[in-house]
């Protein structure tokens, strides 16, 4: 189905995940994997954590803020603790990390393959190459600082790695699957696109097939004879910018400042703006309105008879039905990742505190849902999927387009009761 699927760019930010929202997150995180693999497997998983927006709403969803780089390392840190503890349950591990951690990746995959007859030579190859391509092939400017490969017992996998740019103060995330994956030095890629940072050198082109082929060729000569043709064209030769045989260049001049540069076309790619607070503009406001319509104005007045449980309130359906959409949405659903964090706010108390009694109560619904359904009772399981198919049918009949101001005001006044908390209260 997809090859490198993409990438996310996110603004660089700085700061310390406190543990109360980590290991919730891990919490949640890892029942949101369960559910996955319950009902659609290990593949659609995998293809799941490689689609870069609908890693930016699973982060969202989370409580991690909604668009900075730390959404990458925290969200694979709290996956990599949750699956791997229940790896032979899931069939599914998670390797590497951030900086120090992602060098030992080889020394997982091997592990790995002692324990369930994978080829582990084949994987750690597959791994190197992820990391050389985005690091050395495509010179977009970013330095890879983490790396995370995701693997089933079957053999197939994903990879969510993260680069640097300091001068830009942003990271970028990329994300690739196994699936169809066919060569990785022509045309990995399904889809780069950035801020224009100038010249970009993409080895992995099509057309740079035969400057690919020089390199080897070069790497095989003797390396004086090489050093002395290369001052004989410096000495010789004009310096060109562009080639105009009408040939495309393997070097993309910049056209005008800020303007995207497209490799190859792609929309499953994540650009987060620098603004630190949700607006409007980032969330689409009718879709955030069939969530707020399902939770707060369904003609339903017995919430317990939806989900049998006693006591649930409004505001945590709010939760479940962004969760349940994490989980049984189709791709177009997150192309606004912004609105995911109306589920549990975020750690920096953007668009609101972290609301940690609601949080609670999510993870709690969902983890009985799940620990039923594998009993073969699937009430609270299928009133989770049905949270998800109500929003969209209000959504699709009614186009109740969410008021964002009175939104926000209504969950910051509400803050202290659900438990509000950033990261400032450790």
């Amino acid at each position: 189905m997809i090859k490198r699927t993409g990438h996310a760019d996110l603004p660089l930010h700085t700061g310390i995940v406190p543990k109360w929202l980590a290991d919730r997150m891990m919490l949640l995180g890892t029942e949101i994997v369960e559910a996955l693999l319950i009902n659609y497997g290990k593949k659609e998983f995998l293809r799941r954590i490689s689609d870069p927006l609908w890693f930016q709403s699973l982060g969202s969803v989370l409580g991690m803020d909604w668009h900075s780089s730390g959404i990458t390392t925290s969200v694979m840190y709290a996956l990599k603790r949750g699956i791997n503890a229940r790896s032979r349950e899931f069939g599914l591990y998670v390797c590497g990390g951030r900086g120090k951690f992602s060098r030992k990746t080889p020394d997982e995959l091997l592990e790995i393959s002692d324990k369930t007859g994978l080829d582990g030579n084949a994987l750690v190859k597959s791994s190197k190459l992820c990391a050389k391509v985005d690091n050395t092939a495509v010179q977009d400017g970013y330095q890879l600082y983490q790396h995370n490969f995701i693997i089933s017992t079957e053999g197939d996998w994903s990879v969510v790695q993260q680069g640097m740019n300091v001068e830009a103060k942003t990271a970028r995330r990329y994300h690739w699957c196994s699936a169809n994956l066919r060569s990785f030095v022509e045309e990995p890629h399904t889809g780069v696109i950035g801020e224009n940072s100038g010249e970009i050198l993409n080895l992995t082109a099509a057309d740079a097939k035969e400057t690919r082929s020089s390199i080897l060729s070069l790497s095989n000569e003797n390396p004086d004879t090489t050093i002395r043709e290369l001052k004989d064209i410096i000495r010789l030769s004009n310096p060109v910018k562009k080639e105009s045989s009408g040939q495309l260049s393997l070097f993309e001049e910049e056209e005008s400042p800020g303007e995207e540069i497209i490799l190859t076309n792609g929309s499953r790619n994540c650009i987060m703006p620098a603004h630190h607070e949700v607006r409007a503009e980032d969330v689409d406001l009718k879709r955030l309105g069939g969530v707020l319509a399902t939770a707060y104005e369904n003609n339903n007045p017995d919430f317990e008879s939806l989900l049998l449980t006693p006591g649930l309130g409004p505001r945590t359906l709010q939760s479940l039905t962004l969760v349940s959409e994490v989980i049984h949405g189709t791709p177009s659903r997150f192309r606004d990742p912004a609105r995911f964090s109306f589920a549990h706010g975020g750690k920096d108390g953007h668009p609101f505190p972290v609301p940690t009694r609601v949080y609670d109560e999510s993870i709690a619904i969902l983890g009985d849902a799940i620990e039923k359904a594998k009993l073969g009772y699937n009430e609270k399981s299928d009133c989770l999927k049905r949270l998800h198919a109500t929003a969209l049918q209000i959504e699709r009949n009614c186009s109740p387009e969410a008021d964002f101001d009175a939104a926000i005001a209504h969950e910051k006044l509400h803050s202290k009761e659900w438990g509000g908390r950033t990261c400032k209260d450790r």
